[in-house]
C-alpha cells in the first residue's frame, strides 16, 4: 500500500524542504564505531543521540509551556502538530506490524491518537483544525515518518524516538499542565497518560529488550542510530517553528 501525506492531514513538503535533517539521505553504510558492535541498541540509540536530543529540549516554547505561560490556542497547535505526526507513525505501524524488525516494538497500547483527540476538545481545537495548521516543520516531519516505511529499521527510530519519550519525561509534562493550567482531574493531559500501561518503568525495560534483540547487523544499527538523530532534529525544528510564534500565544 502506498502512502500519501494527504491522509494523515497535510501534502507533501517537496524536495525544496529547508528542515533540518528532513533532507537528509538514508544513510547505507558499514562505519568503524566499536560501539555498533559491542553496545546494546537501546544503549547506542540513547547514548548515540545525547547531543541532538539535548538540543532538541532546549526549546522556549517549551520552556513557557511548562511555567504557565502559554495559552489554550498555543498549546493546540503543539498537539495539532502532534497529531498529525502520530496519524502518520500510527498508519505505517499498521503496513509494518508484521515486519521482522519493526513488528517487535509495535504495540497498539502505545497509540495516542484518540488520546490527542480528546485533549484538543479540552484545549478548544479538533482534528481537522489540526489537519488545516500551516506548518513546515510538520510537514517535514510527516513525510520522513511515512518515508521510514521503506526499511523497518528506520520506523523503529520513530517509533523508539517519540513513545520511549512520552513514557518517560511525558509523564512529568502531563502533571506540571495540571498543575498550572489548573486543569480538572485528567482533562486536557491524556496524551501523557497510557491506560494499558500502568507500569511505564517495566514496559519501558521490555520495550528496550525487545529492541537489543531486533535482527540487525552493524550497517543496520547506524542506520537506525542516524535516523534516531534525523527525528530529533525534527521535533527540534517543530520546537523552533513553535517557539518563533511565541508573541502571539503568550498567556
Amino acid at each position: 500500500m502506498t502512502l500519501d501525506p494527504r491522509d494523515v492531514g497535510q501534502g507533501l513538503c517537496g524536495s525544496s524542504c529547508k528542515v533540518r535533517g528532513a533532507h537528509l539521505p538514508y544513510i547505507n553504510r558499514v562505519p568503524n564505531d566499536p560501539a555498533l558492535a559491542t553496545e546494546p541498541l537501546s544503549t547506542l540509540l540513547r547514548s548515540g543521540s545525547q547531543q541532538e536530543h539535548r538540543e532538541a529540549e532546549s526549546s522556549p516554547f517549551m520552556a513557557e509551556l511548562v511555567d504557565g505561560r502559554v495559552d489554550a490556542a498555543g498549546y493546540a497547535r503543539y498537539l495539532g502538530s502532534l497529531r498529525r505526526v502520530y496519524a502518520a507513525i500510527e498508519q505505517v505501524a499498521v503496513e509494518l506490524r508484521d515486519d521482522v524488525i519493526a513488528g517487535p516494538v509495535i504495540d497498539p497500547a502505545l497509540e495516542r491518537l484518540a488520546s490527542i483527540d480528546a485533549d484538543l476538545a479540552v484545549w478548544g481545537s479538533n482534528p481537522q483544525d489540526a489537519a488545516a495548521i500551516d506548518s513546515p516543520a510538520t510537514d517535514a516531519y510527516v513525510v520522513r515518518v511515512l518515508d521510514s516505511m521503506a526499511w523497518g529499521g528506520l520506523f523503529v527510530a520513530h517509533h523508539y524516538t517519540r513513545y520511549l519519550g512520552d513514557l518517560s519525561g511525558g509523564q512529568a509534562i502531563g502533571r506540571v499542565l495540571s498543575r498550572e493550567y489548573d486543569l480538572e482531574p485528567g482533562a486536557g493531559v491524556a496524551f501523557y497518560r497510557f491506560e494499558q500501561i500502568p507500569k511505564p518503568k517495566p514496559y519501558k525495560d521490555g520495550y528496550r529488550a525487545a529492541l537489543d534483540a531486533l535482527p540487525l547487523d552493524d550497517a543496520g544499527r547506524a542506520r537506525v542510530l542516524d535516523e534516531v538523530k534525523v527525528v530529533f532534529s525534527l521535533n527540534g525544528d517543530l520546537f523552533a517553528e513553535l517557539s518563533a510564534l511565541l508573541p502571539q500565544y503568550r498567556r
